[in-house]
């Protein structure tokens, strides 16, 4: 079956959660996570959460075991604590948890980050893997980051990433 096959074959919407990760952020200045929800639900997909925690990795694994734990929820998108400071802690809270790893999600971020940032891209520890059969994805805290991630890698790919984790 070819991708294109494959793409016809998934659902054009799906059931997602937005959780950021931040120390600093409000309901009103996680411009990231109101992005990351608003292209979503643009592109048709139903978001059922939105929630900020602290960049604490006990705080991290909770909130993501309690969406998992919902059936509808298909997909979790974080932003925030992928990056290389002390408290960046969302990739060490989550990816032991993966399943399944998504290598070629942080490979091609850094790629097309590479072309808006130069070298600076290889600070960013961007991230995707499966959860309890929900594909999540861990991205950075910008605005411009989670745009570029959600517009060119996510919303083109969701449904067939799972309809693929669904089989």
């Amino acid at each position: 079956m070819s991708v294109s096959s494959h793409r016809a074959a998934s659902p054009a919407a799906t059931t997602c959660a937005v959780l950021t990760v931040s120390d600093t952020r409000s309901a009103d200045t996680d411009t990231s996570g109101r992005a990351i929800a608003d292209l979503l639900a643009a592109a048709g997909h139903t978001v059922a959460s939105r929630t900020i925690v602290r960049d604490e990795p006990t705080e991290i694994t909770r909130a993501v075991r309690e969406l998992v734990g919902h059936d509808d929820v298909q997909a979790i998108v974080t932003t925030g604590g992928t990056g290389l400071s002390e408290r960046d802690a969302t990739v060490e809270a989550l990816r032991p948890m993966f399943d399944r790893e998504i290598e070629g999600f942080g490979e091609l971020f850094r790629m097309l980050s590479y072309e808006q940032v130069g070298p600076a891209a290889m600070l960013s520890r961007a991230a995707a893997g499966v959860i309890s059969g929900r594909a999540v994805f861990l991205l950075p805290g910008s605005e411009k980051a989670v745009r570029l991630a959600v517009e060119k890698l996510i919303l083109p790919e969701l449904g067939h990433i799972v309809r693929e984790i669904g089989r």
